[in-house]
């Protein structure tokens, strides 16, 4: 009987255990990148208040670091957004006015002096400017984080501005401490929350009457 070369045997061999041998899984090369950690942001700012960190529903337990900076940095923007609604709001309550124009035949003085009744009285494109002039600060904010410093996902501060001139123009930051801006940070949160609570109920208070005891019409 015929054999077959031994070397046409031996490479027959070889591709059997080629087959054989299994391929190893892809490796995921690990982040170049290293996100602030869980324990980082929930130790700021402390908890004197109630003793612990408030969060009923877990969302911070469940949280991924990524997750928990982006929760971070989003609550600190709603809260300097509260804290100059509720500003806005006492400065028409208190019937402080700019002067001029706000738009054609719409003085700044005939504005009424109640919250959501002053809102209703700007012009439709006012609105719409605001919130396109908000909406370019968020842009350039995101923008300014990638490109002229650490992203708040990627190991930065989450809450930081990046929008120059938009916060402290002056620089009176500049020469702070690192600990003294870490304070600074600690108490912006608070009041922050502090202000959305604030804002909150005032418009409860108008939307629903009487659901604020002792709060005076606003």
């Amino acid at each position: 009987v015929p054999q077959a070369p031994a070397f046409s045997t031996r490479l027959f061999e070889e591709a059997e255990a080629a087959e054989e041998v299994e391929v190893a899984a892809p490796v995921e090369a690990a982040p170049a990148y290293e996100c602030i950690s869980k324990e980082a942001i929930l130790a700021a700012p402390n908890t004197i208040e109630i003793g612990r960190v408030w969060d009923p529903l877990g969302l911070a337990e469940n949280a991924g670091p990524e997750t928990l900076a982006w929760y971070r940095h989003a609550e600190v923007k709603h809260g300097r957004v509260a804290m100059a609604a509720f500003v806005g709001w006492w400065v028409v309550g208190a019937g402080i006015r700019l002067p001029g124009q706000l738009a054609t035949d719409l003085d700044f003085a005939s504005i009424p002096s109640k919250g959501l009744e002053a809102w209703d009285a700007v012009p439709g494109w006012g609105k719409v400017q605001m919130l396109l002039f908000a909406g370019l600060i968020e842009f350039h904010d995101e923008l300014f984080h990638s490109r002229r410093g650490t992203h708040y996902l990627r190991g930065g501060i989450p809450g930081k501005n990046m929008v120059p001139g938009l916060y402290d123009p002056l620089g009176f930051s500049d020469k702070a401490s690192e600990e003294a801006k870490a304070k600074g940070r600690d108490r912006e949160i608070k009041n922050g929350r502090l202000a959305m609570l604030g804002v909150a109920g005032l418009y409860s208070s108008v939307a629903i009457e009487g659901s604020v005891p002792l709060q005076p019409p606003c």
